[in-house]
């Protein structure tokens, strides 16, 4: 072994497969692990009991921790920090009343900057290790967004935003600029080290046909490359979307007219959707993002997920900030729970594990690299501490099995929870060297 080597004691879990399909078989549980990692990948993962710690390997003792895979954000903008909570409005609104004011400010490279930092330690703090994130229309913001994720080795994807209507003129890019903008980060950033990029029309109100039809130009000229956007996340933004394009049958229909709706699609909130829509989003291979803290914070409504998995169309969470009020996905499962408990269906706590890790990997096809613990994959993940407050403890003492230890982490659990995050292996919070 080498001196880049660490090894990690403490129980761990983590989903093989989706648990609602494949069931039992989809979760693995050691209750005491040991967790080796190697040149910042998965190299070994067994009972300790069984396991012999090479030599010369340092071991991190989390005995009374929960390892986890690190948390995948779907969809979330690192410009809205400062908007977080804010009081009283519905989307549109939110929109002229609170986003495009905060945007505004990132023509200040310093704005970028500064904000950048900040977004990704309380990333960091919250045990998300990997996101799909909105920068802004100004190319800088997403310059100072990857340089950030790439000076602490993030696995992370951005884009700039493109948005040539229906936005104050200082926020609105062209066809041409926007393209242009596009194709010079996509070169600059996408594939370099462990970034990647995200042709990013906020949304289809804001785009003009010519510049939907341009995005659709990016995504065939690079191949492998994401797009992220929004699609039926209130009922009015539904009403506005079929007033201005008459012509198509739903607000899928305008993505799919620019062929914009194919595999590393995201669309995030989906939640005025017909079952006809989710059957097309399943066979375009395209995924969702649900946003549950943003979707009742802001008032848009309630996600269907029974719909999304039964036409299979791969799910992640999205904290969505500033829509969203927590950079939590502990938290953001449990108001996913919520949101389904309204309508007869009880979430799983290894299936929001699932989506918390896994799924939103797969939703961003990323699973190749991250999500789980299987060897040879990138070693970013978490240590939860189920006794993180008092009445945690004390619910924790109760536990019977993995299931509940997992449902009062998701139920009760916050940043309070994060023990630590680790990237490649490493730790962000308490710098534990090999």
């Amino acid at each position: 072994m080498t001196s880049s080597a660490i090894a990690y004691r403490g129980s761990v879990l983590h989903c093989l497969d989706e648990p609602e399909v494949a069931g039992e078989d989809a979760i693995e549980y050691y209750d005491d692990a040991l967790l080796l990692v190697e040149n910042g990948h998965i190299s070994a993962l067994g009972h300790f009991s069984e396991s012999v710690l090479p030599n010369g390997v340092d071991l991190v003792n989390l005995q009374g921790k929960l390892l986890v895979p690190g948390f995948v954000d779907t969809h979330i903008h690192y410009p809205q920090v400062d908007i977080i909570a804010s009081y009283g409005t519905q989307l549109l609104e939110w929109l002229e009343t609170y986003t495009f004011p905060a945007e505004m400010a990132f023509a200040e490279e310093s704005t970028s900057v500064d904000t950048a930092k900040f977004f990704i330690d309380e990333l960091l703090r919250n045990g998300t290790t990997s996101a799909l994130v909105f920068g802004t229309v100004h190319k800088q913001s997403v310059n100072a967004f990857f340089d950030q994720a790439k000076s602490r080795q993030l696995r992370m994807i951005c884009g700039k935003v493109m948005m040539d209507r229906n936005a104050p003129d200082a926020l609105r890019d062209t066809v041409e600029s926007g393209y242009k903008d596009s194709q010079a980060l996509i070169k600059q950033w996408h594939n370099k080290d462990r970034l990647g990029y995200a042709v990013t029309p906020r949304f289809a109100p804001t785009s003009t046909d010519a510049q939907l039809a341009s995005a659709g130009k990016l995504l065939d000229e690079n191949p492998g490359v994401h797009l992220h956007t929004h699609l039926a996340e209130s009922a009015d933004e539904c009403d506005w979307v079929a007033s201005l394009f008459p012509s198509q049958q739903d607000y899928l229909a305008v993505y799919e007219q620019f062929g914009l709706v194919r595999k590393r699609s995201v669309f995030a909130h989906s939640i005025h959707l017909s079952n006809q829509a989710w059957n097309r989003l399943s066979a375009a291979k395209a995924a969702v993002a649900h946003c549950p803290t943003s979707n009742l914070f802001i008032g848009s409504g309630l996600f269907d997920m029974r719909a999304a998995m039964k036409a299979g169309v791969p799910i992640g969470l999205g904290t969505d900030v500033g829509g969203g009020d927590s950079f939590s996905l502990l938290r953001t499962i449990n108001e996913a729970y919520k949101i389904q408990q309204l309508q007869g269906y009880s979430l799983k706590p290894e299936q929001s594990l699932y989506l918390a890790t896994l799924g939103g990997a797969r939703a961003l096809d990323l699973d190749a690299y991250i999500g789980n613990f299987s060897i040879g994959k990138e070693a970013d993940f978490v240590a939860l501490d189920p006794h993180a407050t008092p009445l945690m403890s004390r619910k924790a003492k109760q536990s019977k099995d993995w299931r509940s230890t997992l449902f009062n982490l998701t139920m009760m659990g916050d940043d309070r929870c994060i023990y630590d995050t680790y990237i490649l292996g490493r730790s962000s919070k308490r710098c534990e060297t090999a």
